[in-house]
């Protein structure tokens, strides 16, 4: 059976490709807008869901990955900053602060009545940032294209006191210790067959 990812985000790509199972990616095309008073976590799995049944109505008989992330601080979702001045500006208000992940999965098994659905936590707990720290960091890293202006993977393990969670994957934007446990439960266990090289 073959396996999509219902996403174009490099950073998903690169994750799954760990596990050394083939896949295609394929664009969702969902609006990632958020609902009034929805809570982070809600938000994030409820855009994976429409991720993956976006993707399995083309894709009827694969299984087929969505996910989604969210961060919020002091309760507000924190989106991607975009620009320069966006991810400093989002920085400076993390310093010394927590930032929490929610990172939705979900995976559409073809023959199911519903998808396997999954809420990853993770919380980021940030050292006292000086503007110079925040400017530096972000012109080296320019994550402007990730939720909370950084790159944990990269030189943003720098800006952290504390990382809080059972699966720094998820930080990343798709969990695969819960992705591993769905696909075994759809019958599809990672180590039971021949990895790709």
């Amino acid at each position: 059976m073959d396996l999509v990812l219902a996403s174009t985000s490099i950073y998903r790509r690169q994750l799954l490709q760990r596990l050394g199972l083939p896949f295609q990616c394929r664009a969702p095309g969902v609006e990632e807008s958020t609902q009034s008073g929805e809570p982070p976590r809600d938000m994030a799995l409820r855009l994976a869901l429409a991720k993956a049944m976006a993707v399995a109505g083309s894709e009827p008989d694969s299984l087929v990955i969505g996910s989604d992330q969210v961060a919020s601080l002091d309760g507000r979702i924190m989106g991607k900053p975009g620009n320069t001045a966006n991810a400093v500006a989002q920085l400076a208000r993390c310093s010394g602060k927590t930032v929490s992940f929610h990172t939705g999965l979900a995976l559409y098994i073809p023959g199911r009545p519903s998808a396997l659905q999954h809420v990853a936590r993770y919380d980021v707990e940030f050292r006292d940032l000086s503007l110079t720290e925040i400017e530096n960091y972000v012109a080296w890293d320019q994550p402007l294209d990730c939720a909370g202006s950084f790159k944990w993977e990269s030189l943003g393990i720098a800006l952290f006191k504390r990382l809080t969670g059972s699966d720094p994957t998820s930080l990343e934007g798709l969990p695969l210790i819960a992705l591993t446990q769905m696909l075994a439960a759809a019958g599809h266990p990672v180590l039971e067959r021949r990895l790709e090289s």
